[in-house]
């Protein structure tokens, strides 16, 4: 079965951290919520805290097969500033491991360099971070080992994107008609 961590600094969008948390569990996939604060408490951008299910220093992420960045602001930037993640992160993409940013946290791929001759997206705006990219202003973008998504709009598409990649169509199909995606989907199209 495949390992999740997903990266939490204060000022996250939540619902970008917990939509693909909530979709992937819901597919048996194990998810660890990491905190990078040094608590395990983490304040999202509209005042929502959460308990992390660990602090980034007490994980080793070896067995992790993806790893998750949700975006908004400052959560984005202060991600960014924290060498240990930016370190696993390089390590991960040498691996050719599966990594997933959305919204403003593809600007921590970017200054990595994780982003170059790739094609990318992320909230308007926030492409001139997305060094070496090809920008797609597209809602999810995926390009070898690492997916984007645009923003808080897209966190279904980008959760469902993640899971596919992991545990192929069948649970997507079912989980999607499950949370009634799908009736969206048929709803905007009509």
């Amino acid at each position: 079965m495949a390992k999740v961590y997903e990266f939490l600094a204060n000022g996250f969008e939540e619902v970008e951290a917990l939509t693909p948390v909530d979709v992937l569990r819901r597919a048996g996939i194990e998810v660890r919520t990491v905190s990078i604060t040094g608590s395990e408490f983490v304040k999202g951008a509209h005042n929502v805290i959460i308990k992390a299910d660990k602090v980034f220093d007490e994980c080793k992420f070896d067995d992790a097969d993806l790893l998750i960045l949700p975006g908004g602001m400052p959560g984005a930037t202060n991600l960014n500033d924290h060498q240990g993640l930016r370190n696993l992160l390089v390590e991960h993409n040498l691996r050719h491991k599966k990594i997933a940013a959305i919204c403003a946290a593809p600007l921590v791929l970017g200054g990595l360099g994780l982003l170059k001759d790739k094609k990318a997206t992320c909230y308007p705006g926030f492409e001139k971070y997305l060094t070496g990219a090809e920008y797609t202003a597209e809602l999810v973008t995926v390009d070898a080992n690492i997916t984007t998504g645009e923003g808080p709009a897209a966190s279904f598409e980008f959760a469902y994107t993640l899971l596919r990649q992991i545990a192929g169509s069948k649970p997507v199909e079912e989980i999607s008609e499950g949370m009634m995606y799908k009736h969206l989907e048929e709803t905007i199209k009509n």
